[in-house]
Protein backbone atom coordinates (compact mmCIF):
# COMPACT_ATOMS: atom_id res chain seq x y z
CA UNK A 1 0.00 0.00 0.00
CA UNK A 2 2.78 2.16 0.65
CA UNK A 3 4.01 1.93 -2.43
CA UNK A 4 0.30 2.64 -4.27
CA UNK A 5 0.13 5.55 -1.90
CA UNK A 6 3.59 7.02 -3.07
CA UNK A 7 2.23 6.28 -6.99
CA UNK A 8 -0.68 8.00 -6.28
CA UNK A 9 1.00 10.67 -4.62
CA UNK A 10 3.86 10.83 -7.24
CA UNK A 11 0.85 10.78 -10.03
CA UNK A 12 -0.95 13.58 -8.69
CA UNK A 13 1.91 15.69 -8.49
CA UNK A 14 2.53 15.08 -11.87
CA UNK A 15 -0.21 16.07 -12.72
CA UNK A 16 -0.15 19.03 -10.89
CA UNK A 17 2.89 20.16 -12.66
CA UNK A 18 2.28 18.66 -15.95
CA UNK A 19 -1.16 20.75 -15.70
CA UNK A 20 0.54 24.12 -16.01
CA UNK A 21 3.45 22.59 -17.91
CA UNK A 22 0.67 21.11 -20.33
CA UNK A 23 -0.65 24.35 -21.06
CA UNK A 24 2.88 25.98 -21.65
CA UNK A 25 3.30 27.83 -18.22
CA UNK A 26 6.21 28.33 -17.01
CA UNK A 27 6.54 29.44 -13.51
CA UNK A 28 9.43 31.24 -13.33
CA UNK A 29 8.69 32.90 -16.97
CA UNK A 30 5.21 33.68 -15.65
CA UNK A 31 6.81 36.41 -13.24
CA UNK A 32 9.31 37.56 -15.77
CA UNK A 33 6.31 37.86 -17.38
CA UNK A 34 4.36 39.44 -14.57
CA UNK A 35 7.10 42.01 -13.82
CA UNK A 36 7.86 42.94 -17.63
CA UNK A 37 3.96 43.89 -17.80
CA UNK A 38 4.05 45.94 -14.40
CA UNK A 39 7.43 47.66 -15.76
CA UNK A 40 5.38 48.50 -18.67
CA UNK A 41 2.31 49.23 -17.03
CA UNK A 42 4.00 51.58 -14.98
CA UNK A 43 6.04 53.43 -17.67
CA UNK A 44 2.52 53.39 -19.40
CA UNK A 45 1.41 55.31 -16.34
CA UNK A 46 4.11 58.01 -15.54
CA UNK A 47 4.75 58.74 -19.86
CA UNK A 48 1.23 58.33 -21.18
CA UNK A 49 -1.61 57.89 -18.72
CA UNK A 50 -0.06 60.48 -16.04
CA UNK A 51 0.81 63.77 -19.19
CA UNK A 52 -2.91 62.85 -20.82
CA UNK A 53 -4.73 62.73 -17.61
CA UNK A 54 -3.22 65.43 -16.59
CA UNK A 55 -4.06 67.16 -20.00
CA UNK A 56 -7.53 66.05 -19.95
CA UNK A 57 -8.07 67.71 -16.89
CA UNK A 58 -6.62 70.67 -18.19
CA UNK A 59 -8.94 70.76 -20.93
CA UNK A 60 -11.94 69.89 -18.26
CA UNK A 61 -10.56 72.83 -16.46
CA UNK A 62 -10.44 75.63 -19.56
CA UNK A 63 -14.21 74.05 -21.03
CA UNK A 64 -15.53 74.71 -17.61
CA UNK A 65 -13.77 78.29 -17.58
CA UNK A 66 -15.24 78.48 -21.13
CA UNK A 67 -18.71 77.68 -19.87
CA UNK A 68 -17.97 79.91 -16.97
CA UNK A 69 -17.06 83.07 -19.38
CA UNK A 70 -19.76 82.17 -21.69
CA UNK A 71 -22.17 82.33 -18.86
CA UNK A 72 -20.84 85.95 -17.16
CA UNK A 73 -20.79 87.13 -21.43
CA UNK A 74 -24.75 85.80 -21.36
CA UNK A 75 -25.81 87.55 -18.04
CA UNK A 76 -23.78 90.96 -18.89
CA UNK A 77 -25.56 90.66 -22.35
CA UNK A 78 -28.66 90.60 -20.60
CA UNK A 79 -27.37 93.44 -18.30
CA UNK A 80 -26.60 95.43 -21.10
CA UNK A 81 -29.79 94.80 -23.10
CA UNK A 82 -31.96 95.75 -19.97
CA UNK A 83 -29.79 98.96 -19.72
CA UNK A 84 -30.21 99.35 -22.96
CA UNK A 85 -33.99 99.10 -23.27
CA UNK A 86 -34.29 101.17 -20.14
CA UNK A 87 -31.87 103.91 -21.70
CA UNK A 88 -34.36 104.18 -24.08
CA UNK A 89 -37.41 104.16 -22.02
CA UNK A 90 -35.76 107.12 -20.46
CA UNK A 91 -34.65 108.95 -24.02
CA UNK A 92 -38.35 108.54 -25.41
CA UNK A 93 -39.73 109.80 -21.98
CA UNK A 94 -37.09 112.74 -22.08
CA UNK A 95 -37.83 113.09 -25.93
CA UNK A 96 -42.09 112.88 -25.38
CA UNK A 97 -41.23 115.86 -22.62
CA UNK A 98 -39.12 117.95 -24.85
CA UNK A 99 -41.76 117.17 -27.49
CA UNK A 100 -44.98 118.61 -24.76
CA UNK A 101 -42.61 121.57 -23.50
CA UNK A 102 -41.89 122.73 -27.26
CA UNK A 103 -45.53 122.63 -27.93
CA UNK A 104 -46.15 124.50 -24.97
CA UNK A 105 -43.55 126.71 -25.22
CA UNK A 106 -44.92 127.30 -29.08
CA UNK A 107 -48.64 127.74 -27.85
CA UNK A 108 -47.36 130.58 -25.32
CA UNK A 109 -44.92 132.32 -28.30
CA UNK A 110 -48.32 132.07 -30.72
CA UNK A 111 -50.39 133.85 -27.30
CA UNK A 112 -47.88 136.20 -26.54
CA UNK A 113 -47.67 136.97 -30.35
CA UNK A 114 -51.28 137.61 -30.59
CA UNK A 115 -51.43 140.09 -27.77
CA UNK A 116 -48.06 141.68 -28.77
CA UNK A 117 -49.88 142.54 -32.55
CA UNK A 118 -53.16 143.44 -30.91
CA UNK A 119 -51.05 145.69 -28.82
CA UNK A 120 -49.18 147.03 -32.16
CA UNK A 121 -52.79 147.15 -33.97
CA UNK A 122 -53.87 148.93 -31.38
CA UNK A 123 -51.20 151.15 -30.71
CA UNK A 124 -50.85 152.24 -34.88
CA UNK A 125 -54.82 152.74 -34.73
CA UNK A 126 -54.28 154.99 -31.63
CA UNK A 127 -51.52 156.64 -33.49
CA UNK A 128 -53.47 157.21 -36.76
CA UNK A 129 -56.55 158.36 -34.78
CA UNK A 130 -53.72 161.04 -33.20
CA UNK A 131 -52.67 161.48 -36.47
CA UNK A 132 -56.31 161.90 -38.34
CA UNK A 133 -56.90 164.20 -35.19
CA UNK A 134 -53.60 166.63 -35.83
CA UNK A 135 -54.72 166.64 -39.33
CA UNK A 136 -58.02 167.54 -39.07
CA UNK A 137 -56.89 170.47 -36.59
CA UNK A 138 -54.62 171.40 -38.63
CA UNK A 139 -57.10 171.69 -41.93
CA UNK A 140 -59.22 172.96 -39.89
CA UNK A 141 -56.82 175.81 -38.56
CA UNK A 142 -55.64 176.17 -42.75
CA UNK A 143 -59.56 176.47 -43.22
CA UNK A 144 -60.13 179.13 -40.70
CA UNK A 145 -56.87 181.11 -42.29
CA UNK A 146 -58.47 180.51 -45.99
CA UNK A 147 -61.91 181.39 -44.44
CA UNK A 148 -60.53 185.01 -42.59
CA UNK A 149 -58.45 185.59 -46.04
CA UNK A 150 -61.79 185.12 -48.19
CA UNK A 151 -63.70 187.16 -45.48
CA UNK A 152 -61.25 189.74 -46.04
CA UNK A 153 -61.45 189.78 -49.59
CA UNK A 154 -64.82 189.68 -49.90
CA UNK A 155 -65.48 192.38 -47.26
CA UNK A 156 -62.48 194.30 -48.97
CA UNK A 157 -64.22 194.30 -52.26
CA UNK A 158 -68.03 195.06 -50.77
CA UNK A 159 -66.61 197.78 -48.84
CA UNK A 160 -64.65 198.96 -51.60
CA UNK A 161 -61.91 200.15 -49.12
CA UNK A 162 -59.19 198.94 -47.22
CA UNK A 163 -60.20 198.66 -43.55
CA UNK A 164 -57.18 199.98 -40.64
CA UNK A 165 -55.63 196.67 -39.07
CA UNK A 166 -57.52 197.31 -35.90
CA UNK A 167 -61.29 196.87 -37.42
CA UNK A 168 -59.65 193.93 -40.24
CA UNK A 169 -58.46 191.84 -36.97
CA UNK A 170 -61.54 192.58 -35.38
CA UNK A 171 -63.93 191.43 -38.05
CA UNK A 172 -61.79 188.15 -38.62
CA UNK A 173 -61.64 187.05 -34.84
CA UNK A 174 -65.74 187.37 -34.81
CA UNK A 175 -65.67 185.39 -38.32
CA UNK A 176 -63.45 182.66 -36.52
CA UNK A 177 -65.61 182.64 -33.43
CA UNK A 178 -68.85 181.74 -35.63
CA UNK A 179 -66.92 179.49 -37.55
CA UNK A 180 -65.80 177.45 -34.01
CA UNK A 181 -69.13 177.76 -32.62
Amino acid sequence: MNEEALNTNTESTANEQSLPASLGLNAQLFVFQLINFAIVAVILWFLILKPLTKKLEERKKMIDESIDNAKEIETNLALSEKEYQDKLKEAKAEASKVIEKAHTEAKQLGEDMKVKAKTEVEGIIDQAKKTIKNEKVQMMEEIRQESATLIVTALEKILNEKMDGKIDKKIIEDSLNSLKK
